[in-house]
């Protein structure tokens, strides 16, 4: 499904928290790699940076993992992540297999953002499983569009 040398940078809030735990396990099942940085239990007081920055930093940094964020709606956490060099977080808060796909294909995302009220649990797991296995497609249109986002970041 993944190469098997990517690892996953997984975070939420409260609110994506059990998502968050259903996810793991579906990639427990994948045998895919992962580390997961929090929250470890249900706060309704946490602060989803707390979380978000440390896994978005790690991917980031680690040009050959993918990251997968969850909140309420999963904006606020793409917001927070996309802040950093590199990053290229989309937000689903519906499943649609095109938008998932292009957003791989075309635009090489490396964070899946996913809005945990609005996917129920079988539509975020087929999302994550969808996007994890959409590879880009190379195309030069695609390649040179991106190089013009990281020359912007310079």
């Amino acid at each position: 499904m993944i190469k098997e040398n990517k690892i996953i940078y997984l975070a939420s809030d409260h609110a994506g928290f059990e998502l968050k735990e259903k996810i793991k396990m579906y990639l427990d099942s994948i045998k895919a790699t992962y580390k997961d940085f929090g929250p470890y239990n249900l706060d309704k007081q946490d602060d989803y940076p707390d979380f978000i920055i440390p896994a978005a930093k790690k991917v980031s940094q680690d040009k050959n993992s993918l990251g997968i964020i969850i909140g309420g709606s999963g904006q606020g956490e793409a917001i927070t992540a996309n802040k950093l060099k590199g990053i290229r977080a989309v937000v689903l808060y519906s499943y649609n297999q095109d938008i998932i796909k292009l957003s791989k294909e075309h635009n090489n995302s490396n964070v899946l953002s996913l809005g945990a009220r609005f996917l129920n649990d079988k539509e975020a797991i087929k999302a994550v499983s969808l996007w994890l296995k959409t590879p880009f497609s190379e195309e030069e249109r695609h390649k040179r569009r991106l190089k013009k986002i990281e020359d912007f970041e310079k």
